[in-house]
């Protein structure tokens, strides 16, 4: 939380005294192995590995196939020491608390040779009372014992019944029994990255002494009453209360923009004692409230909060404070059976447009503000309003759910369970409700978060039985589930956060799971919920595959990252797409083989004779494969939002697997590692255009929708245009009359028998020609080219080289690429290599004769770097 502490003084009549000290134990520690032959300097935050490399003993553990070459580092029990001196007077202090904002994951803690306790949760924040042990000169040492040994007993221990999965497929090359460890899931490997089971210190550490009183934590949680139509602010302060005797004082709340004071007495009593504070907001007063990305504003107000108790004493707090509500509809539908399942902000129905968030790196040291930045910048840039934060990572840094707030990203986060099922033992389950209680506090006053999730997958795992658990046995499960997500972690979220809707699993049936017992027969089912769909054997461009369902929040298709970006970490033996490398890479089984089976429905694979070429040609066909397959699904899903076909419909979300990378491999993100566009990523800035027509065919008949995301109805008109392949002039073009296009709405603009159209436009055939469409409007705003292929552009006819000029100048700080083309041009990719930054547009259809395009460099570059570095191909380069 971003709260200042300002003072803490204890006021006398000598002047004041400090009521608190705190220091900090963050920078240089001691590391070493578990028999003592290596030993070195390592930072904290940060982990093993991170220090393994800085001082040289490592190479880049991203380098080739280090992930199987230093799997010795995470077989290892490792040791963190510091010896550290306290800058004030020990025997001043009633209490002295050791703080670990987070520890990764098993560890023994001793300070001065004497054991303090024990850590076994990544996730958790761990307070020690070491009063009676520290002293002026201290020796901290945290003794961690290897995760994968740790998780590997811990499996063996539970001897009455199995928990499986017991290991990763053998593709995905990553440890064992990661279920029995409450530690980041994907770091021992998964399906998009490498099994790195980091150990470490990954967050702050600090020593907190204090006299009289403490403020363990403060949070609050805005509400809205129905019933009076204003808005109320619940705060809650947790104290520690070392005085044997009562303490009474004041507490002022003040918002001044919202012209809302409001004073309170309390008294607390010693021990643990928590305050809860009711503020009723001026309702003379107009609240804006937060909205998410293309909604509206993000705005916030800044809160005082003022403690002021006998003797003199302050605690004074800062926060920012955000009104919004969110709700999640689920009621029925007229002509479809099952429920709704949409978000209502602020009492507006919002389709979720965006992506699912993994960890942006398997060492979250080098996870910096900047990067964090940059990633969900993009992520708003491509015009997206949501991120679902995935279970099978971490619950990420202070920072994102800030920049998210800040961004008006709206975020589904799920607890941290994924893909497996775990143990419901008594040690487990105290260790996840401290986890969930901790996390929710933590981040439950940000607008940002509107969902919480139970898990991901494992109502699905459970109930199509993807660990083929007998028959007979299935109840201990189902059980253990109830157990976990429903009577631990359901009743702790109801019980800490009235402000946002809880769902147990993802893809879940919703209100039917809950109905079943909270687990459904078919949790897939389009009629209910969410779901989750993937299918890399059918034609992705044969819409009819995907699934009319109320909710899509995970869907994709692989690509591998740029050459550019796979450089840095191979070698030019590596640089092929049947290589050990391109195989080591690849953690989905038989992923690369369905990439090119993809590629092959509409695309003739690359030809060159030289390999080199020939491997950066197939990438750039992967990425346009992907890129056109997302497309094409994701506009099936908004244009499905207002209606009902045969019984299904109403789609309110599409959040497609996944945004970001974890390391440089192929997988189904839209940014690679390091931040880097796909050509996804520019596709996604058009597919989730506020404003969008989008066309496709049905039994040879051509149908354009037109989507809108705005708050209001707008005079608009549909320009189609018809080109054949071989000529920049269109041969026919027509435009509809203007027409109302509704706000929030998909309706239907056009509608015209395929021969029909080709007829009217001369000589035109399936083969020979394209189509291309746009919506404009009387304001500023108008949609994205699209454009249908009425053939797979394998079988196209008169589609010839295009030579593509580029001339670059400088315009502030930004860099325009003028560019000119002989020839019609598809998939247009301006690649500039390792130079951070985007452009305007990219991997586009090229149909005017010139086009200008912007770069947004990320870090300083010049006109000359940049003219050597770009690289400009179309389809018709690599053949």
């Amino acid at each position: 939380m971003r709260l200042r502490l300002l003072f803490l003084l204890a006021l006398c009549g000598a002047g004041p005294t400090v009521l608190g000290r705190s220091l900090s134990l963050r920078g240089s520690w001691r590391i070493r192995s578990g028999n003592g032959s290596l030993e070195l300097p390592g930072r904290v935050p940060g982990c093993v590995h991170s220090a393994l490399f800085q001082r040289g003993l490592i190479q880049d553990p991203y380098y080739r196939f280090n992930d199987l070459d230093y799997r010795w580092i995470s077989l290892d029990n490792w040791t963190y020491s510091k010896k550290f001196k306290i800058p004030f007077n020990i025997s001043k202090w009633q209490k002295v608390n050791l703080i670990f904002e987070g520890v990764d994951t098993v560890a023994k803690v001793l300070l001065n040779s004497v054991p303090i306790g024990k850590t076994g949760n990544m996730f958790k924040r761990y307070s020690f009372d070491v009063t009676s042990v520290v002293r002026d000169v201290n020796s901290l040492e945290l003794r961690f014992q290897s995760p994968v040994l740790y998780a590997a007993q811990q499996s063996k221990a539970h001897a009455n019944y199995s928990v499986p999965p017991d290991c990763p497929p053998p593709v995905q090359k990553g440890q064992c029994h990661v279920n029995f460890i409450r530690k980041e899931q994907s770091s021992f490997g998964w399906d998009w990255g490498p099994s790195f089971p980091t150990q470490g210190i990954w967050k702050d550490v600090r020593i907190e002494a204090y006299n009289i009183c403490h403020l363990n934590y403060f949070v609050f949680s805005p509400i809205y009453d129905n019933h009076t139509q204003g808005w109320n602010l619940e705060i809650e302060s947790s104290f520690d209360v070392v005085s044997s005797k009562p303490i009474s004082g004041q507490v002022m709340v003040a918002i001044p923009e919202l012209q809302t004071q409001q004073t309170y007495s309390i008294e607390l009593q010693p021990g643990e004692r928590i305050v809860e504070l009711f503020v009723k907001i001026n309702k003379n007063v107009t609240i804006e409230t937060w909205w998410p990305h293309g909604h509206g504003n993000q705005t916030g107000y800044n809160m005082t909060i003022l403690f002021k108790l006998d003797g003199g004493l302050s605690i004074e707090k800062s926060a920012k404070v955000y009104f919004r509500t969110v709700e999640l509809i689920e009621e029925p539908i007229e002509g479809s059976q099952g429920l709704s399942f949409y978000f209502k902000i602020n009492g507006l129905p919002i389709f979720l447009k965006g992506s699912n968030w993994i960890p942006a790196d398997s060492f979250q040291d080098r996870v910096t503000s900047d990067l964090l930045r940059l990633l969900l910048q993009s992520a708003v840039d491509a015009n997206m309003n949501t991120l679902r934060v995935w279970g099978g990572g971490i619950y990420e840094q202070d920072e994102f759910y800030r920049l998210c707030d800040e961004l008006g990203i709206m975020v589904w986060q799920d607890f941290m369970f994924a893909c497996a099922l775990y143990p419901t033992n008594q040690d487990f389950l105290n260790s996840v409700r401290a986890e969930v209680a901790y996390q929710i506090r933590r981040l439950k006053y940000h607008p940002s978060i509107i969902i919480w999730g139970g898990n991901n997958e494992n109502e699905a795992a459970l109930m199509t039985n993807w660990y083929n658990i007998p028959a007979r046995e299935l109840h201990t499960y189902i059980k253990d589930y109830v157990v976990l997500y429903v009577k631990n972690i359901r009743k702790i979220v109801l019980a800490e956060d009235k402000t946002r809707p809880f769902i147990i699993s993802s893809p879940t049936n919703g209100a039917e799971s809950v109905k079943e017992g909270w687990l459904s027969v078919n949790p897939y089912d389009n009629n209910f919920g969410d779901v989750h769909f993937y299918d890399y054997t059918s034609d992705c461009w044969d819409w009819k595959v995907f699934p009319k369902a109320r909710f899509v929040s995970e869907y994709g298709y692989q690509s591998w990252p740029s050459f550019s970006t796979l450089k840095k970490v191979s070698s030019k033996e590596d640089w092929s797409y049947n290589s050990k490398f391109s195989l080591h890479r690849q953690h989905h089984a038989d992923g690369n083989s369905e990439m090119l089976r993809q590629v092959e429905f509409h695309f003739t694979l690359p030809e060159s004779p030289d390999p080199l070429q020939a491997f950066k040609d197939t990438i750039y066909l992967t990425q346009v494969t992907q890129a056109q397959c997302v497309k094409i699904e994701t506009e099936f899903y908004r244009r499905s939002r207002s209606e009902i076909v045969d019984g299904q419909g109403y789609t309110m979300g599409a959040l497609y697997w996944q945004l970001n990378d974890i390391w440089q491999a192929p997988s189904w993100a839209s940014l690679e590692y390091g931040g880097k566009w796909k050509m996804l990523h520019y596709f996604a800035r058009h597919f989730f255009a506020p404003l969008l027509p989008v066309g496709f065919e049905d039994q040879d008949v051509f149908f354009i929708y037109g989507v809108s995301d705005l708050h209001s109805d707008c005079k608009a008109k549909l320009t189609v245009k018809v080109h054949t392949w071989s000529s920049l002039e269109p041969v026919c073009s027509s435009e509809t009359d203007h027409f109302v296009l509704k706000a929030g709405k998909a309706v239907l603009l056009y509608k015209e028998p395929v021969p029909v159209l080709l007829e009217n436009c001369g000589n035109c055939t399936r083969q020979s020609c394209v189509v291309s469409f746009y919506l404009s409007t009387d304001s500023q705003l108008g949609s994205p080219t699209n454009y249908h292929f009425l053939s797979s552009l394998s079988e196209s006819v008169g589609l010839r080289k295009a030579y593509i000029t580029a001339i670059i100048s400088q315009q502030g700080d930004t860099f325009a690429f003028d560019l000119e083309t002989s020839a019609i041009a598809p998939f247009v990719w301006l690649d500039v290599g390792s130079i951070p930054g985007r452009f305007s547009d990219n991997g586009f259809l090229m149909t005017e004769e010139t086009r200008t395009v912007l770069f947004y460099p990320w870090k300083p570059t010049s006109k000359s770097e940049l003219e050597q570095s770009l690289r400009v191909t179309s389809l018709m380069d690599i053949y």
